[in-house]
């Protein structure tokens, strides 16, 4: 019995210590929480990363449906930029939106250690998405905007300039500021019809859950400004548009692709597109099914 005992004894000095160690070693690799004052991130799953970041008056809800097929087998991040929704606008208060947000992003890929996650932006957040993929290289595993654009009036004319926009984006941004977002898009329609497809495009996703007009007047503002096409040339990850379509061939839509290829022909590899039928601006909402389709092609 005393043998025994002993033994016991023995068994725990050495089982516990080695227990002691694994948990330590356990909380040692364990990322710190992540607090930013320009973005909210809310994670779940297991898996492969992707990181989901909605577009312009959107938050991370607008992904909740797709996150909900893939959080059985992938580690899903919805990202929300403050002042979007109800969400408190902190420091997207004064100064660039997109820019800083994807700052916040990359830092947060950096500080939760992720591993070449994948990057699904839609509209404002597929530009977002591009930022990071061309800031960060190969630490992108994939990139897929959603009815997105590196600059949104080439939808237009491949000729526009971003000095030739800015005055009507400042008239946008102005206006918001002052009617609100539902006004802007019944009141002051004409800024949609003058920039065609691409004013579709940028005005439809404002007001989807809303937020505060600041944010949304500036993300309004960066939309209609900022050209990306200069900065595809640093995007090693590969890229996958998927846009809206229609068989109707009267209607801009149908015509997508084309404008689309312009648009992104200064990636280093060719992009590759997926056409939505049936689904507008908002393609993951409006038809969810082939969209999830979409995606599992993707990460495939």
């Amino acid at each position: 019995m005393i043998r025994l005992f002993v033994s016991l004894v023995a068994t725990l000095f050495v089982l516990v210590p080695a227990a002691v160690q694994a948990q330590a070693s356990a909380q040692a690799v364990q990322p710190p929480a992540f607090s930013s004052s320009r973005i909210i991130v809310e994670t779940r799953g297991t898996g492969p990363d992707i990181i989901f970041i909605p577009g312009l008056g959107s938050t991370g809800a607008a992904w909740r449906s797709t996150a909900d097929r893939l959080d059985d087998r992938y580690r899903v991040h919805l990202v929300t930029v403050r002042g979007f929704g109800e969400t408190a606008i902190e420091d997207n208060v004064s100064g660039g939106l997109a820019g800083p947000a994807a700052s916040e992003i990359e830092r947060y890929i950096r500080e939760q250690r992720i591993d070449r996650p994948a990057l699904i932006g839609h509209s404002l957040g597929g530009q977002i998405a591009l930022r990071v993929a061309a800031d960060m290289g190969d630490r992108i595993g994939r990139v897929m905007v959603v009815d997105s654009s590196p600059f949104f009036p080439s939808l237009v004319d491949a000729r526009a300039t971003s000095a030739q926009v800015e005055p009507l984006a400042r008239l946008g941004y102005q206006a918001l500021l002052l009617f609100g977002d539902q006004a802007l898009k019944s009141q002051v329609a004409a800024f949609g019809v003058d920039m065609g497809l691409a004013g579709d495009m940028v005005f439809q996703g404002l007001g989807l859950q809303g937020g505060d007009r600041r944010v949304l007047a500036q993300g309004l503002y960066e939309a209609l400004t900022v050209d990306l096409r200069p900065r595809l040339s640093q995007i090693t990850a590969p890229v996958t548009v998927v846009y809206g379509w229609t068989r109707d061939t009267e209607a801009p839509r149908n015509r997508l692709e084309g404008l689309y290829r312009y648009g992104f022909e200064g990636l280093p590899r060719t992009a590759r597109f997926e056409r939505i039928e049936g689904a507008q601006h908002q393609v993951m909402i409006e038809q969810p099914q082939r969209f999830l389709a979409a995606v599992q092609r993707f990460l495939s």
